[in-house]
């Protein structure tokens, strides 16, 4: 297929980005035609002009304009939250009316009373040229992230009694994993040496001093969706599975760590007493202590930030095996 002019590729490329999704009407070129109605994201538009799809079935198959008929759908954008530790210097007014001239540092904690007046300066921080995409207006690259990422705005919010600083994006469709870590790039180089250098440079006038806050420090600062940010943290020193039985009918599981219950053993012989011999051969071969073990247990049964999931609880003379887990099956 010969290659499309310049001037009409660059076209079709700019009315179809990168992350477009994609429904079928009727697929004409292939001598397997998916049916209509087929739904998928818009991967790439080659030279010759085909919008190469990756199909919601999991297949990857071309549509081909002026032969196979699609439209493209309208997406909702989805709201995606990445935190950041907030800092600040709080210089405090004299008994002159004047600003000492040493800062007390605020954190988290000592940020939350001042949640409204650092809500304000955000917002009031925002030009005029980011009222529809933020500090993405700037973003200055024409790839996949500019495609899929409508907005970033920096806001605050209050987590586990503390003022986090807030990147909210507004995405079109899925980042992929290499797009989400190129976004974070992006919005941590704003928040350091961007926008967020601009807005530490404006006090935050309060009734008994000036207050600096920072988006970004040297010290122990990373940028962390939700999930990472504040989803339970597994305990350490938990192996990444072990072996065990049911206690009801001696059937030999593994046990993954971070899965909510087991997975059923190929290994498993139809005997107690043997399984419960090879459960424990299997883990003493990888390292696997019956304290850990137990902790492993407990894990998969009632959640991995629950004391019982962390080895460290446990004295050496508890180590024995827990009698009686009665684990919910997990299908592979």
């Amino acid at each position: 297929m010969e290659n499309m002019p310049k001037k009409l590729l660059d076209f079709l490329r700019d009315q179809f980005p990168l992350g477009s999704r994609i429904m079928l009407t009727e697929m004409k070129a292939d001598l397997q035609p998916l049916p209509p109605g087929s739904t998928g994201t818009l991967n790439h538009i080659d030279e010759a002009g085909q919008f190469h799809i990756l199909w919601d079935n999991g297949i990857s198959m071309a549509l081909i304009p002026g032969a196979d008929c699609f439209q493209v759908l309208p997406q909702e954008l989805q709201t995606l939250k990445l935190y950041m530790p907030l800092t600040a210097d709080f210089y405090e007014t004299d008994e002159y009316g004047g600003l000492s001239d040493y800062a007390s540092e605020l954190g988290g904690e000592d940020l939350v009373q001042y949640t409204g007046c650092i809500l304000n300066s955000l917002i009031n921080e925002r030009l005029p040229e980011e009222a529809e995409r933020g500090i993405m207006h700037w973003y200055g690259e024409s790839d996949t992230v500019d495609a899929k990422v409508h907005s970033v705005v920096f806001t605050a919010e209050i987590r586990d009694n503390r003022l986090w600083g807030v990147a909210e994006c507004k995405i079109a469709g899925k980042l992929f994993h290499q797009e989400l870590e190129d976004l974070k790039e992006y919005i941590a180089g704003q928040a350091a040496d961007g926008w967020g250098e601009g807005f530490e440079q404006r006090p935050i006038r309060l009734d008994d001093g000036d207050l600096y806050v920072h988006l970004w420090n040297s010290e122990n600062w990373s940028i962390q969706t939700e999930k990472e940010r504040f989803a339970p943290k597994t305990a350490d020193g938990l192996p990444a599975l072990c072996f065990s039985i049911l206690r009801t009918t001696g059937q030999l599981i593994c046990i993954k760590r971070g899965d909510t219950g087991y997975y059923p053993s190929d290994w498993d012989t139809g005997n107690r007493e043997e399984n419960e011999k090879l459960a424990d051969d299997i883990n003493s071969n990888m390292g696997v202590s019956p304290i850990q073990r137990q902790a492993m247990e407990i894990g998969s049964m009632f959640g991995w930030d629950v004391p019982g999931a962390d080895p460290a609880n446990y004295k050496v003379h508890d180590s024995a095996p827990m009698e009686g887990p009665q684990l919910e099956k997990m299908e592979l």
